[in-house]
């Protein structure tokens, strides 16, 4: 673990430049102050310091582009789902008819790990992140076969 006195320094000296990156690269402060202050929590729990300042503005910038990745992607996702308004105003026997239809599909028709993913986000109401974790993945990897999961589903209820 790094020193107080260490850290308390790099703090002063890098902040301000570090959250104005971050809030340029974001355009959100408070998304901007939690990848500032994951980088500082990350260099606190380290037993070396960084060799120089622009060390963490690096991280800073790739902390940032990991982070839009992860919304641009998750934006996707959520504009792949069906309308929940769309399925409500149907009858109940159509909406059970129309779950079960997805549930045989996902069940007889999909692969691993496409299968345990949508199980786990939709039977069990898991975040992302915790199937990530549940499963040994990367969130971003869980993402991308969430996201391939519910085309295959879209594509199918489209043919019927």
């Amino acid at each position: 673990m790094l020193e107080q006195r260490i850290l308390e320094d790099l703090f002063r000296r890098n902040y301000s430049e570090m959250n104005h990156l971050a809030m340029v690269l974001l355009g959100d402060d408070k998304e901007a102050e939690d990848v500032v202050q994951d980088i500082f929590l990350r260099v606190a729990d380290s037993d070396i310091p960084p060799k120089n300042d622009t060390y963490l503005l690096s991280a800073v910038r790739n902390a940032c582009l990991n982070r839009i990745r992860q919304m641009k992607l998750h934006d996707k996702v959520k504009g792949l789902m069906p309308i929940e308004d769309e399925v409500d105003l149907q009858p109940i026997d159509k909406q059970f008819e129309w779950l079960d239809d997805i549930a045989a599909y996902v069940d007889g028709q999909m692969d691993e790990p496409h299968r345990s993913i949508f199980h786990l986000r939709f039977d069990e109401d898991l975040t992302v992140s915790e199937i990530a974790r549940r499963l040994g993945l990367n969130p971003n990897t869980s993402y991308k076969y969430l996201m391939q999961s519910i085309q295959k589903i879209k594509h199918h209820l489209e043919k019927h």
